[in-house]
């Protein structure tokens, strides 16, 4: 314990400490209903204690600058002009503080809590102090970062030095506009933290990494099934927790209701007569924003108006055969809180016309907060008429027509104004029927609940007036008293006193309107003064601003009060408003018994109010809670800890006339211990009856039947629960400790959202936050409620400042509550939602943050200390043997999972040759004219074509050009660099006849050299090309400045230019002769960022384009559209090879210039008749999103062609766009099927006659480069649905689609002719059966026939083409495809009648994750993540050290980018159980992804460690 922490239970303010309160004021402080000095002290020395254990340090997230609030870059001061204030706690002079400087202050003590004392902290805090200001010092501490000189090796962050610590602030911003993934600079980067430029991401992921390793809290040990085998933990109670002792309580009884000869039979009644017997006497007087008496209204003048409201609205609304509104109907009372005579007029004139008011707020604007849900309630009260006053309906916002709007979700009303000048006077004959109270309606108060639904509480005519005597007697009203009222008179205290009681009483209310206490916050104790008022009604809010606005005032006299009514007494931290007003105002005459506390709700009215007493030396109950106590709902007075305590005062007792107990919170209603914290329940007349229109609700709340420990009701009238919790103390004393709103249960115990709101506060918050801004609400994440935090940031507090505070509120709150925060989010002022009273709109607020529209400037999650039901780690078993297995399988009666595609079958003509170079000559020969290729443009004009024997001619040049100008031998290596077109063919066949090798290479990107043009040079080297063979520009390009900064360009090969060609024919053409030799060479980046080339043989080659004839049907009088990459894999086959093999007409397209044009290639499919097309997955994501939105646009486009999809419908009639003759659509890929895409191309193009069963995908590999392709006959793809929580655990589980966590999974296409597959476990090599997850090997004639590389690492992928079995079949040699899937007989037949086999793949071996022992696919994270927002247009995510790294693309603003933070954390721990360790926010377009639309995952990681991607915002999650 802290020796300056005081021991007394509280902490008394003497007058001459109130000089702090003016600087409070001044520090623009607007509620003060959390301050207590115990409190604060509590708070600070549990951050001290946490310091001793060794701090937590937090990596601080890194920003765009932005993002960075221009005034915190002015406002922050470097560390080494020692320029700390006094007032900001700084330290002076040398070393630690004196007490020689006077009594220590609150902040100077707060900051010596923090700094520790030379005593408490550890070596190096006294040698920080000494170095630089105390905020450097203090910023530095925090950070606890080192700053080294040399950065060869990232610092060591666990450590502190003893030298000075320098923070680091770089200077400069990136502008750079980046089409493409080109990676910023990382020196210009500007982040407000202080790791060295150097090594900062990995310095902050190594950061992050060491605080995760500290010890958290003691794991749990039970588990629930979550449907499944993975289990999450569920929360055990812990033995030592305390648990009620006591006996079981007794209910209550208030004193008994005294009957009053001259109490009014019903309000009405009271009105008439004061009204008619005193209509002198004064009843309200309102006042304006200089504190003027505006109005007075007497008695005479209520009753009278009243009347004229009264035969108004039944007279004069609709006609006599069919009035509007009928006794009885409901009617909505709209009056600004500047004009309470207006509302009195008018709800007394409803009570008279025996109408039930249901009095709401002004809506200022058609979407106000909790606007919508107020008019929900009027709709289901059924209003229809709505009473004004003649100003508020002139603010109203007005149509055009002057009509007032309809407000989103209310009802169509009439709006009635009830200014007198307006209204007809009754004749005389008409009186008001005023009866006895009797069990009618009398009016119907709102009341918002937690999740921000309003529900209206009836009160009869009865209750109405049995709650007016019950006020008189316990608060001792007598006729013509004085009473100020600063409450809202429409609802709940304000109303009870200042508009019912009083006009029972006959008194004058003086009322205090919200605008001017905002202008003069002393107001209303002038009034009393002016008045002298003997009541006055106030929150503890009121109480405060007094305080902090009295300055001396020397005529302030408060002898006349005899009792304060505080409204909000029962919230736990109003107590030290109530003490510090007292010490400060007792000198002006204020008797310390006048403050009364009182406890209310909607439902049960006034609970309990202490009365006011003439025995001053009675003093008013206390009682110091253990807030550990009480999250366990027990009552503990003391607590050895000293530091988590709560400070209650007593509301009082019961209310005469009433019966009260106290139940347990959740489940049956049974009484608790007299020891144990429960909910309020009162059995009164004077209380609501139900909520209206809602009968189960009702039940739960007014109709409540309270059990003792037997079982047996306590009494036979319903109880109707407050929504307070509490207790009864002593003496019937009624103790309030929170409300069952604010209650959030995590790990089985209850935290109150106020008290964490108070320890919040009490961190230094005048400083960073503003104190009545701030919103504490639970969010259900993985089955338990999560703690979210958001406050509302000054201006002038920069980024380390607000971090700073932010990672000690967490502390503080850890230290006092024993609980984590999960996220703790600061938003700009005054951004987040206001009550009309100004106030924060809790459910709002939450509502924004849900949705991620909150926009917050700072977030900092702590999902990895407060999650921790999360399942077990995955052990993985000892692998059964492959033999097992399968004789396992063959026992269930699963066949071993294999299949594969038809024969081969017969020859034909062409079939006969064993080279293509063969092929094209007897083309050339037998069909020369015949067209095989034809090149479009963006325009979808013929840019140019080839017949065969145009082909055959064009390479015969080339073959010329390689032997006269290249000098090349045979079997040389040739890399081709050519945009996609038909130069690139021309040169392939070229190369075939010269006897060489070629190589396709994708060219690089003008825009972009220096990040595509070293690829280029790899490919280059890695296949030993002697030359490289391209166009005149690319030729420019590579001698280009740009080329010679990007790479050496010195050590090209000789580079050929094919646009000018030799005139002569070759003398001879190369005839091979072993058809095992290479044909060409495939190179390609895997997603992984690894180069893989593979060798593809003649025979291979000449298998592999037979095959696909096959399975495509296709012939000399085909036309094929193709539209995809033509540089690896199956692209480059169908593009170069297969029209050469098949003799079918290709057209082809350059994705390229989709992007000019996305309607090409659908336009040329449409135009040439197409039956057969092929394309990537990017071109189909383009055609997606750039016709799918444009349908809008278009209707002002000037540009026709480029947006056809303006005439769609027109197209489609006038035979312009037609779809329905294609047959296959297939998407060539080396992936899952991409299942979303692939269905919603199809849907949109439903209408232009494309069958949504054309569509699918094809699989290929590096091993084998087509495996599955649709083609032509056989059934349609198939979809199945895995459960994704089995699959992580490698196996398949079948589910129903919709079922909770299941995947879609589309098969890959059918089996190409000639090709085998097997699944088999990647570790024991054995087979596996159906319906069981494996790696995919595949045995084909044309798999490629190994890995071309220069490093010589052959041996290690050696098995990657000739691996065999370890049981079974061990003799056929397969190659193993590197992806993981399974097979699946369907109950559907295939062309040979056999049973169909459906191959589903899952994902690649390398791209899977393993984390906390399961395997997770990327792309099942990324699609969660995607679905979360919409402005997150493409995510990627990796690991770094066992941590989820979250890349997310923005669409939006950079405002937007914090928003993300905490969706994307959600929706992968709910559905993945996994916690986020990095979220990262960049712009659109820094995900890289390849020609084939794959997301090239190591890319993007090397450039985030590298610090090249300049995110907008870097979050690391705690």
């Amino acid at each position: 314990m802290d020796p300056s922490v005081p021991h007394e239970r509280r902490t008394p303010v003497t007058p001459g400490s109130s000089s702090r309160y003016h600087r409070r004021r001044s520090s623009g402080s607007r509620d003060e209903r959390y301050r207590s000095d115990v409190h604060t002290e509590a708070v600070q020395a549990a951050l001290a204690k946490q310091k001793e254990r060794g701090k937590m340090a937090v990596p601080m997230p890194s920003k765009r600058r932005s993002l960075v609030v221009q005034s915190s870059m002015d406002a922050y001061t470097p560390p080494d002009t020692s320029s700390g204030s006094e007032e900001e706690g700084s330290m002076q002079g040398e070393g630690t503080p004196t007490s020689s400087q006077g009594s220590i202050n609150m902040e100077n003590w707060i900051s010596r809590a923090i700094h520790g004392s030379t005593t408490s902290s550890t070596t190096s805090s006294s040698s920080t102090q000494s170095g630089g200001s105390g905020a450097a010092s203090r910023l530095a501490d925090v950070m606890g970062q080192t700053h080294l000189e040399n950065h060869s090796t990232p610092p060591d962050v666990t450590g502190y030095t003893t030298d000075s610590i320098q923070v680091e602030r770089p200077q400069g911003s990136t502008t750079a506009s980046r089409a493409t993934p080109k990676y910023g600079n990382a020196e210009l980067m500007e982040t407000g933290d202080g790791v060295p430029v150097g090594g900062r991401v990995s310095a902050k992921i190594q950061q992050l990494v060491n605080t995760l390793k500290r010890p958290k809290r003691p794991p749990l040990r039970e588990f629930f099934v979550d449907d499944f085998e993975e289990l999450l933990e569920v929360q055990q109670p812990d033995p030592n927790q305390p648990k009620a002792e006591g006996a079981q309580m007794l209910a209550m009884r208030g004193e008994q209701l005294g009957v009053v000869t001259n109490w009014p039979p019903s309000l009405e009644a009271a009105l008439q007569r004061w009204g008619t017997i005193s209509p002198k006497a004064p009843c309200l007087t309102t006042m304006d924003t200089n504190g003027k008496p505006l109005y007075i209204l007497t008695y005479g003048k209520l009753w009278v108006r009243s009347m004229k409201v009264a035969y108004n609205i039944l007279h004069k609304l609709g006609n006599k055969q069919e009035p509007m509104v009928r006794p009885g109907d409901r009617v909505a009372l709209v009056f600004p809180n500047n004009d309470p005579a207006a509302f009195m007029v008018a709800f007394y004139g409803c009570l008279l016309a025996e109408l039930v008011p249901v009095p709401i707020e002004v809506p200022l604007t058609r979407k106000d907060a909790g606007s919508q849900q107020i008019g929900f309630l009027l709709g289901s009260c059924g209003v229809t008429v709505a009473l004004t006053s003649d100003a508020c309906h002139k603010g109203l916002p007005k149509s055009t027509t002057g009509e007032i709007p309809q407000f989103k979700g209310w009802p169509k009303l009439l709006w009635f104004v009830t200014e007198s000048k307006h209204l007809s006077k009754p004749p005389r004959d008409w009186f008001p029927h005023i009866k006895d109270a009797n069990n009618d309606t009398a009016y119907i108060e709102y009341k918002t609940c937690k999740d921000g639904s309003v529900l209206g509480v009836t009160v009869m005519r009865i209750a109405l007036l049995t709650h007016c005597q019950a006020l008189t007697q316990s608060c001792g009203y007598t006729e013509a008293e004085t009473i100020v009222n600063v409450l809202d008179f429409k609802k709940d205290v304000g109303l009870w006193h200042g508009i019912l009681t009083s006009v029972m009483n006959m008194m004058h209310v003086i009322s205090i309107p919200y605008s001017l206490m905002k202008v003069n916050p002393l107001s209303w104790i002038q009034k009393v003064c002016q008045y002298k008022a003997k009541v006055a009604c106030v929150k503890s809010r009121d109480m405060h601003w007094a305080l902090v606005a009295h300055k001396d005032q020397r005529d302030v006299n408060l002898s006349s009060l005899r009792m304060l009514v505080v409204a909000d007494g029962s919230n736990p931290w109003s107590i030290s408003s109530c003490d510090a007003f007292l010490n400060v105002f007792q000198s002006k005459g204020l008797k310390p018994e006048v403050i009364c506390p009182c406890a209310s709700s909607p439902e049960a009215l006034t609970v309990a109010i202490r009365r006011p007493t003439d025995d001053s030396n009675q003093p008013p109950g206390r009682g110091v809670l253990s807030m550990q106590g009480l999250s366990h709902g027990v009552i503990r007075v003391d607590s050895e800890e000293k530091l988590s305590v709560l400070t209650l005062q007593d509301v009082g007792t019961a209310m005469p006339g009433a019966l009260m107990c106290v139940v347990k919170p959740d489940g049956v209603s049974q009484l608790c211990k007299t020891d144990e914290i429960g909910e309020l329940c009162v059995c009164s007349v004077a209380t609501g009856t139900s909520y209206y229109g809602l009968s189960g609700m009702t039940k739960n709340t007014f109709e409540v039947f309270p059990m003792n420990s037997v079982g047996a009701p306590i009494s036979e009238y319903p109880f109707t629960r407050t929504g307070l919790l509490g207790f009864v103390g002593p003496g019937g004393l009624c103790f309030i400790a929170g409300k069952m709103d604010g209650l959030m249960v995590v790990g089985g115990r209850r935290h109150n959202a106020d008290d964490i709101v108070a320890t919040a506060l009490a961190v230094e918050p005048m400083k960073f936050v503003y104190r009545g801004r701030i919103a504490v609400f639970s969010i259900t994440v993985l089955h338990d409620e999560r703690i979210v935090v958001v406050a509302e940031q000054r201006p002038d507090s920069t980024e380390e400042d607000s971090f700073q505070w932010m990672s000690r509120v967490l502390q503080a709150i850890d230290g006092i509550h024993q609980v984590g925060v999960y996220c703790l989010a600061l938003v700009p002022s005054n951004t987040l939602p206001k009550t009309p009273l100004g106030g924060i709109h809790l459910s709002e607020t939450k509502q924004l943050f849900l949705e991620g529209s909150l926009h917050p400037c700072n977030v900092l999650m702590c999902p990895h200390t407060c999650v921790t039901n999360l399942p077990k780690p995955r052990q993985k078993q000892p692998e059964i043997g492959p033999a097992s297995v399968m004789v396992g399988n063959l026992v269930s009666g699963k066949r071993i999972a294999q299949a594969s595609g038809r024969d081969l079958g017969q020859m034909e003509d062409n079939d006969q040759f064993l080279f293509l170079s063969e092929v094209l000559q007897w083309r050339a020969q037998t069909t020369p004219d015949h067209v095989l290729y034809t090149l479009l443009n963006s325009r979808g004009t013929i840019a140019s074509s080839l017949s065969c024997v145009q082909l055959h001619k064009r390479a015969e040049k080339i073959a010329t050009m390689l032997a006269e100008r290249g000098h090349l031998q045979d079997g040389d290596h040739v890399a081709l660099v050519y945009p996609p077109g038909i130069d690139l063919i021309a040169a392939f066949y070229g190369c075939l006849y010269a006897g060489c090798v070629p190589i396709t290479v994708r060219p690089p990107h003008p825009q972009n050299i220096a990040t595509t043009l070293p690829t280029v040079k790899m490919i280059v080297e890695v296949s030993r090309s002697a030359c490289m063979m391209t166009t005149a520009v690319i030729c420019k390009l590579l001698r280009s400045k740009e080329a010679s900064a990007a790479v050496d360009v010195r050590t090209w090969p000789p580079v050929l230019d094919t646009d000018d060609l030799p005139k002569k024919k070759p003398p001879l053409l190369y005839k091979p002769s072993n058809p095992d030799t290479l044909a060409y060479l495939d190179f390609s980046v895997s997603t992984t960022g690894m180069l893989a080339g593979v060798k593809m043989s003649h025979t291979a080659t000449s298998a592999f384009c037979r095959s696909i004839k096959l399975q495509c049907e296709l012939y000399p009088s085909r036309e094929v559209a193709i539209c995809l990459d033509p540089y690896c894999g199956l692209g480059f086959v169908i593009w170069c090879l297969c029209s050469v093999y098949s003799g079918h007409q290709s057209i082809l397209i350059p994705p390229s210039e989709l992007e000019v044009n996305p309607a090409l290639w659908l336009l040329a499919v449409s135009q040439y008749k197409v039956r057969d097309t092929f394309c990537s997955y990017s071109v189909m994501e383009l055609c997606t999103k750039g016709l799918g939105l444009q349908t809008e646009s278009l209707k002002v486009s000037i540009l026709p062609l480029m947006h056809f999809v303006l005439f769609l419908p027109l197209l489609h009639k006038s035979r312009g766009l037609d779809l329905s003759r294609v047959r296959t659509c297939v998407v060539v890929a080396e992936e899952r099927p991409r299942i979303a895409l692939t269905q919603s191309f199809s849907k949109l193009f439903k209408d232009l006659g494309l069958h949504p069963r054309a569509v699918s995908t094809s699989f290929g590999c590096r091993v084998n480069l087509a495996v599955c392709l649709q083609g032509t006959s056989g059934p349609d793809p198939t979809t199945v649905y895995v459960d994704m929580r089995a699959l992580r655990h490698d196996r398949v589980r079948l589910v129903e689609r919709g079922s909770p966590h299941s995947l879609p999974l589309m098969e890959s296409g059918k089996i190409l002719p000639g090709v085998r597959i097997i699944i088999a476990n990647p570790e024991t090599k054995g087979p596996l059966g159906d319906s069981h997850l494996g790696e995919i090997w595949v045995c084909s004639g044309h798999n490629a026939s190994g890995y071309f590389t220069v490093y010589g690492d052959e041996a290690l992928q050696s098995d990657h083409f000739n691996s065999r079995l370890s049981f079974g079949d061990t003799q056929t040699i397969w190659a193993r495809t590197g992806y993981l899937g399974f097979l699946r007989r369907t109950e559907l037949t295939d062309a040979s009648g056999e049973r169909h086999d459906a191959l589903y793949v899952v994902g690649a071996l390398d791209e899977a994750m393993e984390l906390r022992g399961m395997r997770y696919h990327p792309i099942d994270i990324e699609t969660s993540v995607i679905r979360t927002h919409k402005s997150i247009t493409e995510c990627a995510v990796f690991t770094w050290t066992n941590l989820l790294v979250v890349v997310v693309e923005l669409d939006g603003s950079e405002q937007e980018a914090l928003d993300l933070v905490p969706l994307v954390t959600n929706v992968v721990l709910e559905e993945h159980y996994l916690i986020v360790g990095v979220v990262v926010v960049v712009d659109i377009g820094v995900i890289p992804i390849n020609s084939r639309g794959e997301k090239q995952r190591m890319h993007l990681r090397d450039g985030f460690l590298a610090d090249q991607l300049d995110p907008i915002y870097v979050a690391y999650n705690m």
